[in-house]
C-alpha cells in the first residue's frame, strides 16, 4: 500500500505540474477577467453578468494578444506584448513552485532558488506558448510575381 501511495502522489503532483505549464499564458487573461468581473459584480450586474463579462473579458484578452502577436512586425511590440502575457504567469509560477516546495524541501534558501527556476521556467512556456505562431520573416505585398510556391520534388527531364 505504502509503495501505490507513493506512485499516485509522484502521477498527481505530475498531472498537477503539467497543468500549471499548460495554462501559463492565460494567467493574464485569467487576471483581467477577474478583475473586470469583480467590477461588473460591484457595479450591480449580478452573479451571471458578472461572469459573462468577465469571460468575454478573458477571452479578448487572449484573442487579442494572439493575434497582435501574430500580425505585428515590429519585434519590440512582440517582446512587450509576450512579456506582459509571460510575468503574470512567472508570478503565478513562483508561488506554486514556492508552496509545493514546502512538502519536502525543509531549508527556506533552496525553497526559494527552486521557486525563482519555477517562476523561470514557467514565465519561458508561456513567452514560448504565445510566440510560437508568430511568423519569423516580413511579410511580402500582395502581388509580388516571384512568391510563386514551388513543388518540393522536381522532375529531371533527360534529353537525348
Amino acid at each position: 500500500m505504502l509503495a501505490l501511495g507513493l506512485v499516485l502522489n509522484t502521477v498527481g503532483i505530475g498531472l498537477f505540474c503539467w497543468l500549471i505549464f499548460a495554462l501559463a499564458v492565460y494567467a493574464l487573461p485569467f487576471f483581467i477577467a477577474v478583475s473586470i468581473g469583480m467590477m461588473a459584480f460591484h457595479g450591480g450586474s449580478g452573479i451571471v453578468g458578472a461572469l459573462l463579462v468577465g469571460m468575454a473579458s478573458g477571452a479578448l484578452t487572449l484573442a487579442i494578444g494572439q493575434v497582435s502577436v501574430a500580425v505585428s512586425r515590429s519585434l519590440a511590440l512582440r517582446i512587450a506584448i509576450a512579456t506582459a502575457f509571460a510575468v503574470p504567469a512567472a508570478v503565478a509560477g513562483y508561488h506554486v513552485v514556492f508552496a509545493l516546495s514546502q512538502i519536502g524541501v525543509p531549508s527556506l534558501a533552496w525553497r526559494e532558488a527552486f521557486a525563482c527556476l519555477g517562476a523561470v521556467c514557467i514565465g519561458g512556456t508561456a513567452w514560448t506558448r504565445l510566440t510560437v505562431f508568430a511568423e519569423t520573416r516580413p511579410l511580402e505585398p500582395a502581388g509580388s510575381g516571384d512568391n510563386i510556391p514551388r513543388s518540393v520534388l522536381t522532375t529531371a527531364t533527360r534529353e537525348g
